[in-house]
C-alpha cells in the first residue's frame, strides 16, 4: 500500500504566486517542511509525493495528453508506435515513461539531470526504462553523446520541463539532434511561452521552431495540464511532430543562446 503524506498549501499569497514559484508544506509529525514545486530533488526522495502532489491533488494530465498526440500523429504515418525508439527527455521518475509502455514502443531511454530522478525511477519504476542516463545535455561529452545515439532514437518526448530553467533550450536541441531525421517530437509548454505577448528569447525560439522547417507539425492542441495551488487551471499547449532536420547553432544564437 502506498503511503499517503500530509500536504498543505499556502493559502496567504497563492495566487501571486508564478508558476516556478509555488510551493507546498510537508507535514512529518508535529513539523511541517516548506518544499518548493521545483524542488524535485526533495520530492523524489520520497516515494509516492511526487504522484499525490501533482497527480492526486493537482490532477496533473499531461503525460497521459502527450502521449495520446504522439499516438495520434504516429497513426498517420506508415510507421508503427510499437515500433518507436524513444528518447524521455527530462524523464523525472517515470510517469511519461509509464504512459508510453501502455501504447508498447520498441525501446525507451530515460534521462535527467538530477540523480535522485534515476534513483526515485529504479525504486519506483524498475522496468518502464531500458537504459537511464543522468546527464546535463549543455555539457554531453561526446562519448555518452554517441552512446545515446547507437539506441538509434527516432522519437524524443519530453513533459512539463521547458520554459522554466529545468531543461534550457540547448538541452532541448541536443537531443532533437540526437534522434534521426523522419524522428518524432513531442512535448508540452505553457500556454503563455507561445503568446507572442511574450518576447523573451525562450519565446520567440519555441514559436519559431514549431513553425520552422526543422519540424513537420502534425497536432498542436490547448488542454488543461493541472490545477494550480488555489485551484485554478493551467493551461498547456501538447505539440507533435516529425523531424525533418537537425537543428544548427545559430538558431539558437538568433534568440540570444
Amino acid at each position: 500500500m502506498v503511503k499517503r503524506y500530509r500536504i498543505q498549501f499556502p493559502v496567504a499569497e497563492s495566487s501571486k504566486l508564478g508558476q516556478d514559484e509555488a510551493y507546498f508544506f510537508l507535514w512529518e509529525g508535529k513539523k511541517k517542511r516548506k518544499i518548493r514545486f521545483h524542488d524535485y530533488d526533495d520530492i523524489y526522495k520520497i516515494p509516492g509525493l511526487y504522484e499525490q502532489l501533482f497527480y492526486d491533488r493537482l490532477k496533473c494530465q499531461s503525460p497521459k495528453k502527450v502521449a495520446e498526440i504522439l499516438e495520434s500523429s504516429v497513426a498517420q504515418s506508415n510507421q508503427n508506435f510499437s515500433e518507436l525508439r524513444v528518447l524521455d527527455l527530462g524523464a523525472g521518475n517515470g510517469m511519461m515513461g509509464d504512459e508510453l509502455k501502455r501504447y508498447g514502443v520498441s525501446r525507451l531511454v530515460g534521462t535527467d539531470i538530477i540523480r535522485e530522478a534515476e534513483l526515485a525511477t529504479e525504486r519506483d519504476r524498475p522496468s518502464v526504462y531500458d537504459a537511464y542516463y543522468t546527464e546535463d545535455f549543455t555539457k554531453l561529452k561526446p562519448s555518452v553523446r554517441e552512446e545515446i545515439a547507437s539506441w538509434s532514437l527516432d522519437c524524443l518526448t519530453t513533459v512539463a520541463a521547458l520554459g522554466f530553467g529545468d531543461i534550457p533550450p540547448e538541452a532541448f536541441i541536443q537531443a532533437f539532434n540526437i534522434i534521426q531525421s523522419e524522428g518524432w517530437v513531442a512535448f508540452n509548454i505553457k500556454e503563455t511561452f507561445l503568446a507572442k505577448s511574450d518576447t523573451s528569447g525562450f519565446s520567440n525560439m519555441m514559436r519559431e521552431l514549431i513553425f520552422s522547417e526543422y519540424l513537420d507539425l502534425y497536432h498542436l492542441e490547448r488542454y488543461r495540464h493541472r490545477l494550480s495551488i488555489d485551484g485554478r487551471p493551467l493551461y498547456y499547449f501538447a505539440i507533435a511532430g516529425r523531424k525533418t532536420a537537425d537543428i544548427p547553432k545559430k538558431f539558437l544564437k538568433q534568440f540570444g543562446y
